[in-house]
This record gives C-alpha cells, sequence and structure tokens, in this order.
C-alpha cells in the first residue's frame, strides 16, 4: 500500500476534477494535503464542490488537511500560500501544479485565425503562468532541507508523444508545462526533486459528467463514457509516484497516466487499467 505519512503536499486547483483526485488519493496514502483555489465555502445541494467540501471527504476518508482560498493569477496570494505552509509545516514535499483557466471558452478545433484570442489569457495567465508562479514560491521552500530527499513536482497537462491535439491555444499551452517541467527537472536535479508532467486521459470531471447528464454512479449507461477515467485514477497515479523512492529517475519526461497504472499496478475505481489516452490519426 502506498505510504506518504509524514509528507505535506500542495494541490493547486483542487476543488475539483483532476486536484480533487489528487488530493483525495495523497490524502489516502497519509499525506498532509494543502488545497487551493478560489471555489471556497461548503458546498449546498446540487452545487459543485469547493475547497471546503473536499476538506470535508479528506477528512471522512481517514485523512487531514486544509484548505487556502487563492487565486493563483494573484501572485501575492500564491505567495502567501506558500509562506503559510512554511510557517506551519516548515516543509513541502510534494507540489502538484493543477491550477488551470483554459476551459473558460469552448475549445473547439477550428484554424488558430479562427479562434478567439481570449484563449491566450485562459490558457497562458491562469494556467502556464499560474503554474510557473507556483512554482516560483515553493521551490526554494522544497530545497530548504537539501539534496537528496526525494520530493516531487507534478504538471498536469496534456501530453501524447508531441502529437497536435487539435486546438492551437490548448496544444501550444500544454506543451509549454511539459517543456516547464524538463526545464525544472535540470536545474533541479542536484536537489534531487522530480519534476514530472503528467497527462491523464479522459476523465469524468463534474463538467463531462454534467455535460452528458450523468454521475460517478451512473456513468456505465453512457455508452460514449465507456472509455473514461474517473479522477482518482490521476490521483492514484501521482501517489505512486510520490511513494516511488526512484522517481527520480523518471524526471523531466512527460508520463501517461495508463502507464503508470501498469508500472505501479494501481487500477481505477472500478478495477480496470485504463489504457493511455491516444489522440487518434
Amino acid at each position: 500500500m502506498t505510504n506518504l505519512q509524514g509528507k505535506v503536499a500542495l494541490v493547486t486547483g483542487g476543488s475539483r476534477g483532476a486536484g480533487r483526485g489528487i488530493a483525495l488519493e495523497l490524502a489516502k496514502a497519509g499525506a498532509y494535503v494543502y488545497i487551493t483555489g478560489r471555489n471556497a465555502g461548503m458546498p449546498q445541494e446540487g452545487q459543485a464542490r469547493t475547497l471546503e467540501g473536499v476538506l470535508a471527504e479528506i477528512r471522512r476518508s481517514g485523512g487531514d488537511g486544509a484548505v487556502i482560498r487563492c487565486d493563483h493569477t494573484n501572485d501575492s496570494e500564491t505567495e502567501a500560500v506558500i509562506r503559510q505552509i512554511s510557517a506551519e509545516q516548515g516543509r513541502l514535499d510534494i507540489l502538484i501544479n493543477n491550477v488551470w483557466g483554459g476551459n473558460n471558452l469552448p475549445i473547439w478545433n477550428n484554424p488558430f485565425w479562427e479562434l478567439p484570442t481570449e484563449h491566450w489569457d485562459n490558457m497562458f495567465t491562469s494556467g502556464v503562468r499560474a503554474q510557473l508562479m507556483t512554482n516560483y514560491y515553493a521551490i526554494p521552500l522544497m530545497r530548504s532541507e537539501g539534496a537528496g530527499k526525494g520530493k516531487l513536482i507534478v504538471h498536469t497537462t496534456f501530453w501524447d508523444e508531441y502529437k497536435y491535439t487539435g486546438n492551437f491555444y490548448y496544444d501550444l499551452s500544454k506543451n509549454a508545462l511539459v517543456r516547464m517541467a524538463y526545464g525544472l527537472s535540470l536545474e533541479l536535479a542536484v536537489d534531487g526533486i522530480a519534476v514530472i508532467p503528467l497527462s491523464p486521459g479522459w476523465m469524468r470531471t463534474e463538467v463531462v459528467l454534467d455535460d452528458f447528464h450523468t454521475d460517478e454512479e451512473h456513468w456505465q449507461e453512457v455508452t460514449e463514457l465507456q472509455t473514461t477515467e474517473s479522477t482518482a485514477y490521476v490521483g492514484r497515479a501521482v501517489a505512486a509516484l510520490a511513494a516511488d523512492p526512484e522517481v527520480i529517475s523518471m524526471t523531466g519526461t512527460p508520463q501517461k497516466v495508463g502507464d503508470l497504472a501498469r508500472k505501479y499496478g494501481f487500477t481505477d475505481t472500478d478495477g480496470r487499467q485504463v489504457p493511455p489516452f491516444v489522440i487518434s490519426g
């Protein structure tokens, strides 16, 4: 069983989607998990999940953590998150860069010149830059205890052997996250901090389930969702990476959740090892 007892983790964008799944699985493995995001307050019936709602789930599962409301497009708020973690814990072992504002507009596969330029701010300001600035403030804390500590930074992204995703801005931003992780992996190798860009498949996020008018209890009744994976699947991949004493051997190299399931032997919530997502054509 994955054991992360004594580890301190930060999951940005942790109120729903991949962030929620990662936060829950890290906490189940024993890590103390900080979750950040803008969606604060306890969720009301029928509303989207919130930070406090996820923390309640964590505690019901026997884990523990804390929530910090943060707009990661505001550098001072991001800096305050790291300052609070430093004051309360004195360390940070696992950083999950998951905050992402890139889906605020429909992601159509139209040619670049037909796409709204607002995609740039959504995907780069609220996505790439937000993750970059979290790294900027968090890395000094992660390095403060010296080298060789087996620490981990993960960028949730999309990657399929550099195939084109079909949307210019989405493709550019996701590859920017891959390249960011690669550059940091070289600079942090001496500190023993692994930096891994991690690509899940088609996840059953709250948005996806709503689009198909279903929920996590009834998705198997929807034909189009048969190849999807739960958000716990990427969470289990992250927990396995964080517990791997040899994770530094993978630093800088994009990983797919489906491949890691085979490597580490974990399954999705329904017992399947969902294969890696592949772009057709």
